[in-house]
């Protein structure tokens, strides 16, 4: 840029720069319209400089604000799946506080009772019996031996129909029942309540009532065919009759259930003399044996419900499979009883929690990006459960999920044979890598293999909708078409190193589109040759230079035809006609691209198609000889005619041999059918 460019540049990109005072300072100092002319093609020099070089900067980082834009997608992503995963971690952490909270309280609560048994029972009577003395009509209730008082408290009762206020009355939760009494309008010393009702606790059910103000704080007690509503004074007390509820019914059913254990009866049983030998080995058994206990009091059976937890909530898989292992290892030989049925059903929850979070490890919600070794983790642990079947449907919809999400994301590029190839790397270095985890994760799960082998059927019908959407409906060139498809089948060949031959699925998905690509380029041919058959002179071709003739020359030896130089003149004529020589240029060039697209169900498209493409110029030919007069030019039809016959036809035959591995009975026919027979000018038959 000159020196006053850039003084100007200065003037116009200066901060107290005024447009107007520019301008009229220019108007006074201008001698005419020419220096403003002048000044006014400057200023449109600067601006269209300006402007080439902000389109240089964009062109020069595009590529950093597309591969900026990535990366904020993905950030975004990891950040969301991060925050879930927080959010997750966070409710597990509450609910395991909540329940070594609730833990720790049990086990204070049952030091508590080891060190003051009697006491505490004691205590606990004594307070039921004073509490009783309020209760008109209670005093029997007390005759029950063991009996104390759990909870009480005053409730409201509703009506069940209308749900309006019946009453108020005082709830007593004993370890074996509950006891309900109303309040006394006229009090009559210490009496304060009147004996109402008395349910056993395994006579009725507790339901929660949802909360629809202003009814709120409610719960109902079913006892068959009767029920009644009690409302609670908040939702912290409503929480508290629940609970205790709850856990008052399941020690009443467990205490129940080890009396009955511990119940053996005994009866005097008159001897019987047995001829069975077996019989009197087994009376000769200790007693013992008969009730063989398990151990359970060791330190890693009893935490090991809390240790599960500890595991799943720090994503410790491993360890919490390896507990349960052990522990199944412990129990295998082991007489079951109620203590190891129990235990059980505390470690099954937590198989089931954990089942759920590596259910959601492998869930298409997560990250794909870690490719199929991420999954490893989880699908392992799975398979060390007992649920490869399980683990295997998740792999594989995970994997389906990736290369779906990969082939999304990629780019539409304007070559249409670069998006290919990068399709192609995409699609099966997925399959490959998938194929390998997936041999690795279910060696020795062999039942799997047929899910792998419908699920890679599946994703192939995945890559060709994209392949298809791409290349077929875009209406590319034949030459283009075929390129990719070979692309196509030099990466599935790839798979064959595993032992997976996906090629004849990949055939079959794309035959109906690659014989409407055939017949379609069929039809071309067969109008562009009847276009120029229809301006046909029947002259010889004038190439004009010598590189020309050379072009041409090499043209035909690359298309087969090593003996055109017989059919080459002095001065750069070729004793051929144009339209013959663009035929043969035209039918090699669909030949070579057919070639590349065959496979054994195109057999016959492409012979029928090479066959109407090599009638129409026979047939074009044969109506020439029939109508010409001129013996020269009958005879130069005559030498085209040989051409054709002698020369381009037996090179179609051996190469579609060479290329389809067995000869085509159809082109033999056919040229034998189409014989030029050889005869004066003035002959008026041409071909047979």
């Amino acid at each position: 840029m000159s020196e006053t460019g850039n003084r100007l540049r200065k003037l116009l990109e200066s901060q107290n720069f005024d447009p107007q005072n520019y301008v009229k300072q220019l108007s006074q100092q201008s001698d005419g319209d020419r220096d403003l002319q002048e000044h006014r093609q400057k200023i449109q020099n600067l601006a269209d400089e300006t402007a080439q070089n902000l389109k240089k900067n964009v062109y020069k980082n595009y590529r950093q604000f597309i591969e900026t834009a990535k990366e904020i997608s993905f950030l975004e992503s990891e950040m969301y799946q991060l925050s879930h995963i927080l959010t997750e971690q966070k409710s597990i952490m509450e609910s395991i506080t909540q329940a070594l909270i609730s833990t720790d309280k049990d086990e204070t609560s049952k030091e508590m009772q080891a060190a003051f048994p009697k006491e505490t029972e004691e205590l606990k009577q004594r307070t039921l019996t004073s509490l009783l003395e309020k209760v008109e009509g209670g005093k029997n209730i007390m005759d029950t031996p063991g009996r104390h008082l759990v909870y009480n408290g005053d409730l409201v009762e509703f009506d069940v129909d209308n749900m309006s206020p019946i009453q108020k009355v005082h709830a007593f939760l004993m370890n074996d029942c509950l006891l309900i009494a109303t309040w006394l309008p006229n009090r009559r010393g210490t009496v304060k309540y009147k004996y109402n009702a008395l349910y056993d606790l395994e006579s009725f059910a507790v339901v929660n009532v949802k909360d629809n103000p202003p009814m709120k704080d409610m719960f109902k007690i079913l006892m068959f065919p009767d029920s009644r509503i009690f409302q609670a004074e908040n939702s912290k007390i409503k929480k508290e009759w629940l609970e205790i509820l709850d856990e008052t019914k399941k020690n009443k059913v467990t205490k129940d259930r080890h009396k009955k254990e511990e119940e053996v009866p005994v009866s005097p049983v008159r001897a019987q003399v047995s001829t069975n030998p077996f019989d009197q080995e087994e009376e000769q058994q200790p007693a013992g044996e008969a009730e063989e206990s398990v151990d359970l009091s060791l330190d890693w059976i009893q935490e090991l419900p809390e240790d599960l937890d500890v595991c799943i909530a720090q994503r410790d898989f491993e360890g919490a499979v390896d507990l349960v292992d052990k522990l199944n290892e412990y129990l295998k030989e082991q007489p079951v009883n109620q203590r190891v049925k129990e235990l059980r059903l505390k470690v099954e929850e937590r198989l089931r929690q954990l089942t759920e979070v590596l259910v959601f490890e492998l869930s298409p919600d997560r990250s794909l990006r870690g490719g199929p070794k991420a999954t490893r983790r989880a699908v392992c642990q799975l398979i060390r459960l007992g649920q490869s079947t399980k683990a295997c449907e998740l792999f594989l919809k995970n994997r389906a999920a990736a290369v779906q999400t990969a082939i999304r994301q990629l780019r539409i590029e304007g070559a249409t044979l670069l998006y290919i190839h990068k399709l192609c790397n995409i699609f099966f270095t997925s399959l490959l890598e998938t194929a390998k985890e997936f041999e690795m994760d279910f060696a020795g799960n062999t039942g799997c293999y047929s899910a792998f082998v419908v699920w890679s059927k599946t994703t192939m019908r995945m890559f060709v909708d994209a392949f298809s959407k791409q290349v077929f409906d875009s209406k590319e060139s034949l030459s283009t078409a075929a390129e990719c498809v070979k692309k196509a089948k030099e990466h599935c060949q790839q798979l064959t190193e595993i032992g997976l031959d996906l090629t004849f699925t990949l055939q079959s998905l794309l035959v109906k589109d690659i014989k409407a690509a055939l017949q379609s380029y069929n039809d071309i041919i067969i109008e562009a040759t009847k276009h120029r058959n229809s301006e046909e002179m029947w002259r010889k071709m004038n190439l004009m230079t010598p590189e020309a003739l050379t072009k041409l020359e090499d043209e035909m030896r690359s298309c087969g035809i090593a003996s055109f130089d017989q059919y080459t003149g002095d001065d750069c004529w070729v004793n051929l006609s144009y339209t013959i020589v663009a035929f043969t240029k035209q039918m090699m060039s669909f030949l070579e691209e057919g070639l590349k697209l065959y496979f054994p169900e195109l057999h016959m498209v492409l012979l029928e198609s090479l066959r109407e493409i090599i009638l129409v110029a026979v047939q074009h030919v044969d109506y020439s000889l029939r109508c010409e007069q001129d013996p020269e030019k009958k005879a130069f039809i005559m030498q085209n005619a040989s051409f054709l016959h002698d020369t381009v036809l037996p090179v179609v035959e051996r190469r579609f041999e060479e290329g389809v591995g067995k000869p085509a009975k159809q082109l033999q026919d056919l040229r034998k059918s189409t014989r030029p027979v050889r005869i004066n000018p003035e002959s008026t038959t041409s071909m047979v």
